[in-house]
């Protein structure tokens, strides 16, 4: 009986190993650590889901909750600001990212994305939005760009913000779920990069310009759900990640025109365990310049320039919603991660990371706040 026992866990076991999805065995693994160098300070108590953070020139704080309240923290105290557009809260819709006009001094200009209802069919979409502040209330409000069309479905929104200088923003829209449909097809939003004057007009050296029936502000387009981006300070680079399926979280580096496969090429299966497609390559289509198996489910991103923090500089900074914890990627001289460290372990699903004029970092926690990272 002993010897029928053990010939059975070993049929269990052969049977076991075949069954799982080599996607699901990375090749190329990192493996992640766990660091005590650092620990956090509170700046900003008491914050349910801040999406994006973004300082103003006196050292106050711009923040959007998702659930679609602007708040400036300024001397200490929480001001809810008037004349904020209505959002479609719903799934991972709501009141987005937030940034400043390069030229902010000069012209006043606050750019935030948000679920916007615009439009007449139900539900909502991706939009841009830039306004002014003017006492505790947004003015001359101006919707650059709004995709279509909308949809009752919760998920994948994007979105994250950058500006180039060259006088041009760049967002992100996520496909909204609907992956065999919008990410592939050029004549389509979501899914997408886009890529803007600053007053909202369309370059005219976007790839698509011309191209018949094309949306004309995409910059790239086979994307999931991008939640961070960021312009890389050496290379002048656009970088993104965005949300795989189970498994396959990408960070992608933005080429004008380029395909980044999803969901023609994935290195994530379906949630249910079956995949989604049997090739991770494909010619004519970007591969990541790193990718997570498995899932961390990445929200917001940040290469550390400062001296404030010696070990981390000119490495990256990304939020874990899925493992509540920021993951610093340290990257070598062809910026390949040949390092990864989990940095406050546990402090819960980090929604956001951004360096601070001041060179620190601060990360945005849902139900916690605004946190500074501070090094032991």
């Amino acid at each position: 009986m002993k010897n029928f026992s053990i010939l059975l866990l070993s049929v269990l076991t052969t049977v076991i190993a075949c069954a799982q999805n080599p996607k699901e065995v990375k090749d190329n693994d990192v493996p992640i650590t766990v660091s005590e160098a650092y620990e956090y300070e509170v700046i900003v108590p008491d914050l349910i889901n801040p999406w994006g953070i973004v300082f103003l020139p006196d050292g106050s704080l711009l923040i959007t909750e998702k659930s679609g309240e602007l708040i400036h923290f300024v001397n200490g105290e929480k001001i809810t600001i008037a004349g904020v557009p209505e959002v479609y809260n719903r799934g991972q819709g709501g009141l987005l990212d937030i940034q400043l006009s390069p030229n902010y001094e000069s012209d006043g200009f606050i750019y935030f994305t948000y679920s916007s209802t615009e439009g007449e069919a139900k539900g909502g979409n991706t939009a841009l939005m830039r306004a002014q502040l003017s006492g505790n209330s947004l003015i001359n409000q101006e919707v650059l760009y709004k995709a279509t069309p909308n949809t009752t479905k919760g998920q994948h929104w994007g979105s994250r913000i950058v500006f180039d200088d060259a006088g041009h923003v760049f967002f992100t829209a996520g496909e909204r779920g609907e992956r065999d449909i919008n990410p592939q097809d050029i004549t389509r939003d979501n899914g997408k990069v886009y890529r803007l004057n600053l007053d909202g007009s369309i370059p005219t050296d976007n790839p698509f310009v011309g191209t018949e029936n094309a949306k004309e502000a995409i910059w790239s387009y086979g994307h999931r759900n991008p939640q961070g981006m960021l312009i890389n300070p050496e290379t002048n680079e656009i970088w993104v990640h965005e949300h795989g399926p189970r498994g396959g979280d990408e960070i992608n580096v933005i080429k004008k025109g380029a395909n980044y496969g999803w969901p023609v090429i994935t290195y994530g299966i379906n949630y249910s365990g079956t995949d989604i497609t049997d090739i991770t390559k494909k010619e004519g289509m970007e591969q990541p310049l790193y990718y997570w198996v498995p899932s961390i489910a990445p929200s917001g991103m940040a290469m550390v320039t400062s001296d404030a923090y010696p070990d981390l500089k000119g490495n990256l900074l990304v939020g874990s919603l899925k493992f509540v914890y920021l993951e610093a990627l340290y990257l070598d001289e062809n910026n390949s991660v040949m390092k990864r460290e989990k940095l406050l372990d546990g402090i819960g699903r980090v929604r956001n990371v951004i360096q601070g004029p001041d060179g620190f970092v601060y990360v945005g926690v849902e139900g916690v706040g605004i946190v500074k990272l501070v090094q032991n």
